[in-house]
């Protein structure tokens, strides 16, 4: 028997079992697919290795957030990667036209990049950059503090990020400008809080990497540790089912029919599909309506090219294309107007750094496209496959999307390609494991700050939630959400002493 058992080796399962294996516990990590990773995942085609979630990371300078979490973990030192644009990380654009605004790293860059095309509105740009860090200071393990938080009585924290950002300024592309990656966290106008906002961007103003040859290196690194620790990994290990008696889970039931027992259990996978798993019936009228009232992040479909040799200069930038003038309506998207903005990123190769040898687009589609094909299942631990049509879906939308990226941000781009590869919100679902291949897990709703934040303890007293949808997605999000966790397994003081000591 198992001290725990984790259900799923996402980024948060890894970490989670990171920790305990190297506090004591005798631990196992379950995972359905060939690959650990979660979002971390990458494939090769065309000898290009292409991310599947994590294009870039912030917070990896000495002494920041990030920085100090990965030395913890004990794979910094491990990690390869290379330090984006500092004048322009990342770069938003409209339309068909040739300008291009800058999103420079460290503050200081940050307001004279922008003031220099906004030279009217450096009091808005300042009074943006110190709300943004102010409202991240409201969440101590972000910055590596110890301090136990209060959110009940904090008015900062039910501010919408759209509505917050129009009173800085009358200046319209300025509002747009500021708020032009919202993609990272898949913003909707009527919803996202602006905590949500600060978090994702801070972390990249402060500094932004890409990691060389793909971000299936943290998982890789994670689980050497891991098994340094006498812990376990078990690929092709698909939780089918938890069995409970007494109120308490007492084993898991893999597809093939084993069982796991342990004395606890920690899941990384999406609340809802947690609950399936254990059984609604096992958890309170009130706790159910609750998380399956909550709506989930948009899904996206990707496009993956693969290019000729010495053809295409690598980017050390992201590009933010908006066909239309607010880049809050990229959700709201017809069949018309799609994809109508996308994200485009190079990943950053080792063995031409001038040059890429791939580029990767992310553009919003919504769970219902896949209607026809919902229930097929292909993955390579399980390879059922999908029907013609939906290949022909793929490649219609893939031609619609190539015909905007040459026509509004690189023309003659086809000339450069050498292969075309697409995902869609069902390569996220049976890859990922999210129930309808959502980005970021779970929508935050300003509204109610504390009805999107997930208790990692449930009404089942040894089952534990973890991964991105707790508190914040993205790579340090996870983490602190993993550390969150292993709170309820390790001193909480002690714990922290030890990431700040690494």
């Amino acid at each position: 028997m198992y001290d725990v058992a984790i259900i799923g080796a996402g980024l948060g399962g890894l970490q989670c079992a990171c920790i305990l294996a190297k506090e004591g516990y005798n631990v196992v990590v379950l995972e359905k697919n060939h690959q650990l990773g979660g979002s971390l995942q990458v494939f090769s085609r065309d000898k290009t290795v292409f991310d599947t979630g994590v294009h870039y990371l912030g917070g990896l300078s000495e002494g920041q957030n990030l920085h100090q979490y990965f030395k913890y973990f004990g794979i910094l030192d491990d990690l390869k990667f290379r330090k984006m644009d500092m004048e322009g990380f990342d770069r938003i654009h409209f339309g068909d036209g040739d300008e291009y605004y800058y999103h420079a790293q460290t503050y200081e860059l940050f307001i004279e990049r922008l003031v220099s095309q906004f030279p009217k509105e450096r009091a808005a740009i300042e009074t943006y950059c110190r709300q943004v860090q102010k409202i991240c200071n409201r969440f101590p393990l972000y910055n590596l503090d110890i301090t136990e938080p209060d959110y009940y009585e904090d008015e900062m924290l039910l501010w919408n990020a759209h509505d917050y950002i129009a009173t800085l300024t009358e200046d319209v592309m300025l509002r747009n400008v500021l708020a032009g990656t919202n993609a990272l966290y898949a913003g909707v106008k009527e919803y996202t809080p602006f905590y949500i906002h600060a978090l994702v961007v801070n972390t990249y103003i402060e500094s932004s990497y890409r990691l060389i040859d793909g971000g299936s290196q943290i998982a890789k690194y994670l689980a050497k540790k891991i098994h340094s620790y006498g812990g376990e990994i078990r690929k092709r290990a698909e939780v089918v089912r938890a069995h409970v008696s007494g109120g308490e889970i007492k084993s898991l039931e893999l597809r093939t029919g084993e069982r796991i027992e342990a004395k606890r259990f920690i899941s990384n996978a999406h609340p809802r599909t947690t609950l399936e798993m254990v059984g609604p019936e096992h958890f309170k009228k009130a706790y159910r309506n609750r998380i399956w009232s909550l709506e989930n992040t948009i899904s996206s479909f990707t496009l993956h090219m693969s290019f000729k040799e010495n053809s295409f200069p690598y980017l050390d930038y992201n590009i933010y294309h908006f066909d239309q003038k607010d880049v809050w309506d990229g959700v709201n998207y017809s069949e018309k107007t799609w994809p109508g903005c996308y994200m485009l990123s190079c990943p950053a190769n080792s063995k031409t750094p001038d040059y890429a040898d791939g580029l990767s687009v992310m553009a919003y589609m919504r769970y219902e496209e896949m209607e026809p094909w919902i229930d097929s299942y292909n993955t390579i631990a399980r390879p059922e496959g999908r029907n013609e049509s939906y290949e022909e879906f793929k490649e219609r939308k893939s031609e619609i999307f190539l015909d905007s990226i040459e026509r509004s941000v690189f023309p003659g781009i086809r000339d450069k390609i050498v292969g075309v590869y697409a995902s869609t919100p069902l390569t996220f679902r049976d890859y990922i494991g999210s129930p309808d291949g959502n980005m970021y897990g779970i929508l935050k709703d300003h509204h109610s700050f504390l009805k999107t934040f997930i208790n990692p303890k449930t009404k089942v007293p040894n089952l534990y939630l973890t991964g991105q949808n707790l508190n914040v997605h993205g790579i340090l999000g996870v983490t602190v959400s993993s550390l969150i966790t292993c709170f309820e397994f390790v001193d909480r003081d002690k714990l922290m002493k030890d990431v700040m000591s690494a």
